[in-house]
């Protein structure tokens, strides 16, 4: 059973200089992961680039082994080092988890 793993995250910046570096931040700090983690397959992070107003800004897409490797990624030292990074530099979080 492969897991997805999906998180959403609305920036704290108001300026688009900030906000675009925050993303290359986030991004460069949470794609590292793979290779790094156990069971972490694949690791993308995407900015939102279509209606501003209405969606949220950046998405992780992940791919890991299964349930236990998500337990495991989501207790991991590197992890919890980007979930550091990450965290002043968002207002509000969401995810989603799914087998496939």
């Amino acid at each position: 059973m492969t897991v997805r793993h999906f998180v959403t995250w609305k920036l704290a910046a108001e300026d688009a200089a900030t906000r675009a570096a925050d993303v290359e931040g986030i991004r460069t700090n949470l794609e590292a992961l793979v290779g790094v983690v156990p069971g972490l397959r694949a690791l993308s992070v995407h900015a939102n680039s279509l209606y501003p107003e209405n969606n949220w800004d950046i998405i992780l897409e992940s791919e890991l082994d299964d349930a236990e490797a998500l337990a495991a990624y989501q207790v991991h030292p590197e992890h919890l080092k980007v979930v550091e990074y990450v965290k002043p530099r968002v207002t509000e979080r969401a995810s989603i988890d799914f087998a496939v």
